[in-house]
C-alpha cells in the first residue's frame, strides 16, 4: 500500500496544532529543518523513514500510525479533551498529557512482557437512577473484590487501582485548579492522571474519584475534575465512590464519638485514614454522625503538611536523592513504572535506548537516572 501523503500531512499538522506548536517549534524540537517539514504537512514530499521516527518520538505517538492509511489518532481522545477544556489546559499542560498517555501506553505494553501484577479487571452494573448510589454500591463492591474488610483502614490506592487494570500515574501539571483527569485509551484502556501539585492525601482521593469515572461513567472516554467541583451529578457520583471506597459507612459508625471530637482527635483520625479533614468531615456528615457544625469546625483544621509521607519518597533518601526523585515524580515516573522498566530491561525485553525513551530521558542520561534508583545498566549499553 503507497504512502497517502495529504493524508500524512494533515496528520502532522494536525498533531502539531493540537500542542499549539509552531512548525518553528517542530523543527527545534526534532532538527529537521522547517522547510522540510513544511514540504511534509503540504503533502508535497514524502518523509525518510529517519524523519517518521524522529516526529514520532517528538509527539509521542507510534510511528506506525504515520504510516498507516488510518485517519483517527490513537490519541483521538486528547482532541476532543483539548477542545473541551482547551482554555484550561496549557501548552506544557497539553504536552504533559500527551506524555502521560505514551506512560500508560508503555506501561500496558510492558505488563504483557513482564506480568509483575496479578490484574483482577472490575466491572460494575449500575441499578436505578440514584446517582450517589451507584457510588456507594460501586465503592462496596470494590472492597469486596480486593478482599477488604469493611473496616479496614490500611489500602495502597494507587496498588489497588493497577489492579483493578488502570494506569494510574501523578503528574504535576501547571493549572493547579485541575485535581485530575480520567481518558480511555484505545490501546492501553483507562488511564488516570492525577495532580502531582495537590498534597499526597488529596492525590489519593483524587485517583479515587477518577476511578469512579472510569467504572461509572459508560461510554465516556475524557474527563476533567476540577479542586471547586460543580454540581454535575457525575462528579457527584465519582466523589460519593472515593469517599466511600476510602471510608467506607461500616468504618465510619465504629469512630468513637466523632461529635465530642477535639481538633487534635480530628487530625488523628485524618491521618490514619489518609485523607484530608475536610473529605472526612463530608464522610461524616454524610453518615449522619456529625452535625452541619461540627462539620465546619472540623474543616478548619488542617493536617500538618509534614505529618504526611509519601510512600515513594522514603526518609532513607538523601536530600539530593530525594529532590532528583520528586523531579521524577513530577513527570509521571511512578516506582511502580519505573521498576517495571528495569525489570524488562534486565529480562532482555526492551534495550537501554528504549528504556531511556520510556523513561523520558535522554540516551546520555540514561546511566545517571539508572544510578538514581540502584540499577546499573549492563557495560555497553
Amino acid at each position: 500500500m503507497s504512502l497517502d501523503l495529504e493524508l500524512l500531512g494533515s496528520k502532522l499538522s494536525r498533531y502539531r496544532e493540537q500542542f499549539n506548536a509552531t512548525v518553528a517549534d517542530v523543527a527545534v524540537g526534532t532538527g529537521i529543518p522547517a522547510d522540510v517539514l513544511q514540504a511534509y504537512e503540504q503533502g508535497g514530499r514524502e518523509p525518510t523513514g529517519d524523519h517518521i521516527l524522529i516526529i514520532a518520538d517528538y509527539f509521542k505517538c507510534d510511528y506506525k500510525f504515520f504510516l498507516s492509511n488510518e485517519k483517527l489518532a490513537p490519541f483521538e481522545q486528547t482532541d476532543t479533551l483539548f477542545r473541551i477544556h482547551g482554555n484550561d489546559l496549557s501548552a506544557g499542560d497539553r504536552w504533559a498529557i500527551q506524555e502521560f498517555l505514551f506512560l500508560c501506553e508503555c506501561e500496558e505494553t510492558l505488563l504483557n512482557m513482564v506480568p509483575v501484577l496479578n490484574r483482577k479487571p472490575f466491572s460494575f452494573t449500575k441499578h436505578g437512577t440514584f446517582y450517589k448510589g451507584h457510588g456507594k454500591d460501586a465503592a462496596a463492591a470494590l472492597r469486596r473484590h480486593l478482599g477488604y474488610e469493611v473496616n479496614q483502614i490500611e489500602m495502597n490506592v494507587f496498588k489497588d487501582l493497577r489492579t483493578i487494570g488502570l494506569h494510574v500515574f501523578r503528574r504535576q501539571l501547571s493549572n493547579s485548579a485541575i485535581s485530575g483527569l480520567f481518558i480511555r485509551h484505545p490501546f492501553a484502556g483507562a488511564c488516570v492522571l492525577v495532580n502531582y501539585s495537590e498534597d499526597v492525601y488529596r492525590q489519593r482521593f483524587t485517583a479515587a474519584h477518577e476511578a469512579g469515572h472510569a467504572i461509572l461513567d459508560d461510554g465516556k472516554d475524557v474527563n476533567v475534575s476540577f479542586v471547586q467541583e460543580g454540581k454535575d451529578l457525575s462528579e457527584v457520583r465519582a466523589n460519593t465512590f472515593a469517599s466511600h471506597y476510602l471510608m467506607p459507612h461500616e468504618l465510619l459508625i465504629s469512630i468513637p464519638q466523632p461529635r465530642q471530637w477535639s481538633p487534635t482527635k480530628a487530625v488523628e483520625w485524618a491521618s490514619r485514614l489518609k485523607v484530608s479533614t475536610a473529605a472526612l468531615s463530608f464522610a461524616l456528615l454524610d453518615a449522619n454522625l456529625i452535625s452541619n457544625d461540627i462539620a465546619k469546625q472540623l474543616r478548619e483544621v488542617v493536617v500538618s503538611q509534614d505529618a504526611k509521607v509519601d510512600a515513594e519518597l522514603p526518609a532513607s533518601l538523601s536530600p539530593a536523592s530525594r529532590s532528583r526523585k520528586i523531579d521524577m515524580l513530577k513527570r509521571g515516573l511512578s516506582s511502580f513504572y519505573v521498576d517495571l522498566c528495569f525489570r524488562a530491561y534486565r529480562e532482555g525485553e526492551i534495550s537501554s535506548g528504549r528504556l531511556a525513551e520510556m523513561t523520558l530521558v535522554s540516551s546520555q542520561n540514561v546511566h545517571a537516572f539508572s544510578e538514581l534508583y540502584g540499577e546499573n545498566l549492563a557495560h555497553g549499553s
